[in-house]
């Protein structure tokens, strides 16, 4: 593939994240690579899970946003990737590559309610006036809640309209295995330079610092260094500063320093209107009652309320069903959906569930078995551990013994493709989150 063309994908791409957004790129046409160009045809390869969809429902916007870039009309062809002429992959780095701030995550998109206006209203502040309003911010809350997404949007304020004021995102896993890498190679200039040498520093999930001393000393020193170079720092957090206990004091007195400020579980109205936009967000055509039906039965988390979003759309689709509040009461009295109680599920609790109905050893779900029945079991568990607890992508990673957050996200990816389009998968998932809903 040219340079232009790879660069002209590029900008495909950015159109279609805008168009379809974040979720639905990331599910349908992220896989999607570039194969080349016949004539007035864009040659597109990605796997067989996706062609159906990215083909299909998606392909108007394909279309459109490969005409827009093209500034023509052009025919897309979508094949299954034989693999043959995939890039070779690229060296290791030296330490993860940054992704920037998530387009998707904006302020207009974050829904405001009594449960978070404070948080948002900080937030924005220091959007606008970056050291000026609160140095540092320290969020925190469960997960689940939109702290990701109030960092994103200052990230994504910044990037608009702060005058060329230089910002870097990561999760304090980021920041631990950037420092690693960088001990490992005997070089943490470029390390140093990466988080000190901004004008705004966002850090995702602190606690995943406790217990690791030379992260915490290294976070004590990136703090010092830009609170001294007048950059803002903004955290989140699951507890407050005074409760990380793994962290040493010198490192939590500093997090509690600025303005400390916390996001609860939405109320009803919020959980509404979250739902509403993230519909209209997606195309989805569903009732208002039925949003408010689904409001009313999953109260645990943001999170939790958009899964059961997904699911019941993956059930209307199998069903060739209108999203009404009937179909919306059958999908969570079938999959067990009216879970005010998903939040006292554990991870143990989805393994051992997995493992009786797959009829599988804890040690099987645990492998890296690539057996598509293994496989299957494992990300179908990685995916309810996902909607059904509290616990972060890293945790769960940790708890199944996968390498990183990403083979996660993989597992999820792969679940929601399968009960969208196979009813086996579908009656999997249903079987499983009503076998935990009951136990709980």
């Amino acid at each position: 593939m040219s340079g232009n063309l790879e660069q002209t994908w590029q900008e495909i791409q950015l159109a279609l994240r805008e168009s379809v957004g974040e979720r639905a790129y990331g599910l349908w046409l992220a896989p999607l690579r570039c194969v080349g160009l016949e004539g007035d045809t864009l040659v597109l390869a990605g796997p067989p899970e996706v062609l159906a969809w990215a083909s299909g429902r998606l392909g108007p916007a394909l279309h459109s946003a490969s005409a827009s870039v093209f500034g023509r009309a052009i025919a897309v062809r979508v094949a299954p990737d034989d693999g043959p002429a995939a890039a070779a992959p690229a060296p290791p780095a030296a330490f993860p590559k940054d992704t920037g701030p998530n387009p998707r995550y904006t302020f207009e998109q974050f829904v405001i309610g009594t449960s978070n206006r404070l948080a948002h209203a900080a937030a924005l502040s220091v959007a606008e006036l970056p050291t000026q309003a609160y140095n540092p911010l320290f969020i925190y809350g469960p997960p689940g809640l939109g702290k990701t997404h109030l960092l994103h949007s200052i990230g994504n304020y910044i990037h608009a309209f702060g005058g060329g004021l230089t910002v870097r995102y990561a999760t304090a896993e980021d920041f631990t295995n950037a420092f690693l890498a960088a001990l490992a190679a005997r070089d943490t200039g470029q390390f140093k330079a990466r988080f000190r040498g901004v004008d705004v520093l966002l850090i995702d999930d602190v606690q995943f610092l406790e217990r690791k001393a030379r992260s915490e000393e290294e976070m004590f020193h990136t703090f010092n260094a830009l609170y001294e170079a007048g950059s803002q720092l903004v955290v989140t957090c699951d507890r407050l500063p005074s409760d990380l206990a793994g962290v040493e004091y010198r490192l939590r007195e500093r997090f509690a320093s600025g303005l400390v400020t916390d996001i609860e579980r939405p109320d009803n109205a919020t959980r509404v209107a979250i739902l509403r936009k993230r519909a209209l967000y997606d195309g989805i055509e569903i009732s208002d009652d039925a949003l408010v039906l689904l409001a009313d039965s999953v109260t645990t988390n943001v999170r939790a309320l958009e899964g059961a979003l997904t699911r019941v759309v993956a059930f209307g689709s199998l069903q060739r069903r209108i999203l009404d509040s009937s179909l919306v009461a059958e999908a969570l009295a079938r999959q067990g959906l009216t879970i005010a109680l998903t939040a006292h599920i554990t991870i143990a609790q989805v393994q051992a569930a997995a493992c009786a109905y797959f009829k599988l050893s804890e040690s099987e779900l645990l492998s890296r078995s690539r057996l598509e029945p293994i496989a299957w079991a494992r990300q179908a568990a990685m995916y309810l551990s996902r909607e059904l607890t509290s616990h972060s992508l890293p945790r769960i990673g940790r708890e199944f013994g996968a390498r990183d957050h990403t083979t996660v996200l993989h597992a999820c990816r792969r679940v929601v493709v399968q009960i969208a389009r196979n009813p086996a998968a579908f009656a999997d998932i249903e079987a499983l989150t009503t076998m935990l809903s009951s136990s709980a």
